[in-house]
């Protein structure tokens, strides 16, 4: 469903991201690790189609379509969604209007904003004035309207507190397996193979791990996807003795 071969981007004058090669299957999750500075973000912008981030060799496949040079919004068209560690804050439009504008049906914008402990935040402009919690409660309330094929979420527990972990970490989680019909008798194995969505998480905590069954976890060093493995067992190695291991055994 997303392929990314050989991508070489630049911001400015600065090479930042240098041959990457990923690929997210149907139903997958994947988890993206690394230091600051070491380019996640921008590997997201980029999938978004972000202009200020530019693509100098390699491509960008999704859905089996080359997307490479699409710009944002046709990209937003073909399912890919993204939560942002920072987004702006948006005078003069109202959060309930941009849920309205992220959904391409007829949806009850209370009940979902009710989900998310957010109705009382509907009539204000977007972002202003909100706490870390509430922005991330309002950047997932746009996901669900959105409903996208390929969820992109960058740092979601960054700026929240213990009291909307669980709420963040259990909405991410709904909206990754949204396509399955509830059965409790399943498996997590059985969801797995039968999920259709696809996620890539970037995590410095790995709070959401506790919530949010990933298939693979990566470290991006200096631009470069440095290693693939469990991501458990990569947050475990970085918890204990720093990305220094995990490029270690990489090189």
């Amino acid at each position: 469903m997303l392929l990314i071969d050989d991508l070489q981007v630049k911001l400015g004058d600065r090479e930042i991201l240098k041959h990457v090669d990923l690929e997210i299957r149907q139903g997958e999750t994947h988890i993206l690790f690394g230091p600051n500075g070491s380019g996640k973000t921008s590997l997201l912008m980029t999938i978004m189609g972000y202009p200020q981030y530019r693509v100098t060799g390699g491509k960008i496949i999704f859905d089996g379509e080359d997307i490479t040079r699409m710009p944002v919004n046709e990209r937003a068209n073909l399912g890919i969604g993204m939560s942002y560690q920072r987004p702006p804050t948006i005078h003069g439009v109202k959060t309930r209007q941009m849920v309205q504008i992220c959904s391409k049906r007829d949806i009850d914008v209370e009940n979902l904003a009710t989900k998310m402990n957010f109705a009382e935040f509907l009539e204000r402009d977007i972002n202003e004035g909100f706490s870390g919690g509430e922005i991330k409660r309002s950047e997932l309330l746009q996901l669900m309207a959105q409903d996208p094929k390929l969820l992109l979420f960058d740092e979601p527990e960054s700026g929240v507190d213990l009291e909307n972990i669980s709420l963040i970490g259990n909405t991410i989680c709904e909206l990754l397996e949204r396509d399955l019909k509830i059965d409790a008798k399943k498996t997590e194995k059985q969801r797995r193979k039968e999920r259709t969505k696809m996620g890539l998480i970037i995590t410095h905590t790995g709070f959401i791990l506790d919530y949010v069954t990933a298939d693979k976890g990566q470290v991006l060093y200096d631009g470069v996807l440095a290693c693939t493995s469990h991501p458990g067992e990569i947050f475990r190695t970085i918890s204990k003795v720093g990305y220094e291991e995990c490029i270690r055994c990489a090189i």
